[in-house]
């Protein structure tokens, strides 16, 4: 008797997986080429320059007061409403669940989780590199300033650098990154930067940073993008990791699986053997049985009701009773108003 295991939708998962093992030859994986060295030695020395510029309280911090003075939510206000849903664009909650969805769709189609980790990985950095310059300067933000022409730092505050800016640059910078030709790569670059420009000078506008906020911000966030080819040999060894304790929950699986019950079924006549050269038929699991007669039934042929010749008793089964016959002699009560 033949049984196949029902897979789960993990199981197909693994399944789809399984079917191309090694990477697509088009999915580039970038490297730390010596012009990305130097691009992320040029955004460090921009990031260090920013934060001495602001400890100092120098020509940046006074622009950051002048434009906080120029109230440009003032000066535009009718682009106000629209600037409030396109700074969502910087995000992390709403941004992650949309790129994280894209990502794995991605990870579907290449049978890889490498954008997955790979996206886990950068917010995972942007979250502790700009959590900790926030928590660790301290600086309050325009609506909160206490004293004009001074730079606010070490007040509580958790502005510097701008969170919205530094996400949108590596959310949609990974789009860029896990891009599997170079034309895409170009576009994808364009694209993520215009929107974490606009997104940057949207928070200024709402009053929300400084202006020196947004250019840390978009310095962090390109410092994380610069540096995920150092974290790439770890994603490969968690990605070979994941995948052999994929397998070996599957062998496990195997191991305790037991067999599918035995139904009992009924004695029956013995049927004569088949000659040795003819081949045996086996009945396939799941095929329509023939009705078989109730118990109740004896054995032997049966006829269908309605071929059966009517049984009529051989008297009335009712007692005799004097009045029935002259009932049945007289005529039908006439019918009132007839």
């Amino acid at each position: 008797m033949r049984t196949e295991r029902n897979l789960t939708r993990l199981d197909r998962v693994f399944a789809r997986l399984d079917r191309e093992p090694e990477r697509p030859a088009g999915l580039d994986v970038p490297r730390m080429s010596r012009h990305r060295i130097v691009l992320f030695s040029a955004t460090l020395a921009f990031y260090l320059a920013i934060v001495v510029a602001v400890l100092t309280t120098s020509w940046l911090v006074r622009f950051d007061w002048q434009v906080m003075f120029f109230r440009p939510y003032q000066q535009w206000p009718e682009i106000h409403a629209f600037l409030d849903y396109w700074v969502v664009l910087g995000q992390r909650g709403p941004t992650a669940v949309m790129v994280a969805a894209w990502l794995g769709w991605r990870s579907w189609r290449q049978h890889t989780i490498r954008p997955l980790l790979t996206f886990g990985a950068a917010l995972l950095l942007l979250n502790v590199t700009v959590g900790a310059a926030k928590i660790g300067m301290g600086r309050l933000g325009p609506h909160y300033a206490t004293t004009i022409g001074a730079n606010e730092m070490w007040l509580g505050g958790d502005i510097f650098p701008s969170g919205h800016t530094a996400n949108a640059v590596v959310t949609w910078g990974i789009l860029a990154y896990m891009a599997s030709t170079p034309r895409t790569r170009r576009y994808l670059s364009a694209l993520s930067a215009v929107v974490s420009l606009s997104v940057g000078l949207t928070t200024v506008y709402l009053g929300t940073h400084w202006l020196s906020d947004v250019f840390l911000g978009w310095a962090a966030g390109l410092l994380v993008l610069l540096a995920l080819p150092w974290v790439e040999p770890l994603l490969t060894r968690v990605e070979g990791w994941i995948f052999s304790l994929r397998d070996l929950w599957r062998d496990r699986r195997a191991a305790a699986g037991l067999p599918a019950p035995v139904t009992p079924v009924p004695a029956m006549s013995p049927q004569p053997a088949a000659p040795a050269d003819e081949p045996q038929v086996r009945e396939p699991v799941g095929a329509p049985r023939p009705a078989r007669a109730p118990a109740y039934l004896a054995p032997g042929p049966h006829t269908p009701r309605s071929e059966r010749s009517p049984v009529t008793p051989a008297g009335s089964r009712r007692p005799p009773h004097s009045e029935r016959a002259s009932r049945a002699a007289t005529s039908p009560r006439p019918v009132a108003g007839g």
